[in-house]
């Protein structure tokens, strides 16, 4: 019994060594295969998309390796793998990012969205909280704002989050639990609550998420 066990120890010793697979390249996944995104550009963003084109082409095509160019009959931006793509998940990335600026974010915020993988967009409007027309949803906008845009930029602060007022629709970068923080602060608003309440509301969570981190 015991000569048996001795070979059974011998054989684990000479066994040959576990393969090591490189990581497959973008255009090895789709067998050679171009893999493309495009994205919609809205009539209002043409103008900030001309002014921006090299703060958005630059970290697609120069980090992130992928291809990039403005399709001017489509109204389209276009991207698609190279075969120096080191992540099939950079083209969705860039797709992520470019949409995030067509949506209205700047394009040093957007850009975290290619450098951070637990970060998302969420979108909203002003009537799937409170049904408001007229002046009743100009107010509620106004009180999103606050004056000077100081609300909105206490929120973002405090939160860790960018936050686009877009007409009725609001639309938060960030990473999740940050994004219900701000989100739960900006329906708060909406509802009529006075700034002050919200304020001091978001010191209390900014205080018990910091002690979580």
């Amino acid at each position: 019994m015991a000569s048996t066990g001795a070979t059974s120890m011998e054989e684990d010793k000479t066994a040959p060594p576990k393969p090591r697979f490189e990581p497959l390249k973008a255009h090895e996944m789709s067998e050679g295969g171009v893999q493309f995104r495009k994205v919609n550009v809205p009539a209002h963003r043409f103008t900030p998309l001309k002014k921006s084109w090299m703060e958005i082409y630059t970290p697609v095509y120069d980090q992130m390796k992928v291809d990039i160019r403005m399709n001017l009959k489509s109204r389209k931006v276009e991207m698609k793998t190279r075969p120096d793509t080191p992540d099939v998940g950079n083209l969705q990335k860039c797709a992520d990012f470019v949409h995030a600026f067509m949506l209205g974010f700047d394009p040093m915020d957007a850009i975290a969205l290619l450098r951070l993988d637990d970060l998302y967009i969420e979108t909203f409007e002003i009537k799937d909280v409170k049904t408001l027309r007229g002046e009743h949803l100009s107010r509620a906008i106004g009180r999103l704002s606050g004056k000077g845009g100081k609300t909105k930029f206490a929120i973002e602060n405090s939160t860790r989050t960018r936050i686009v007022i877009a007409d009725s629709k609001i639309h938060i970068l960030g990473s999740f639990l940050n994004i219900k923080v701000a989100r739960d602060s900006l329906c708060s608003l909406i509802l009529g609550s006075p700034a002050g309440k919200v304020y001091s509301k978001l010191r209390a969570v900014s205080a018990r998420l910091a002690e979580k981190f």
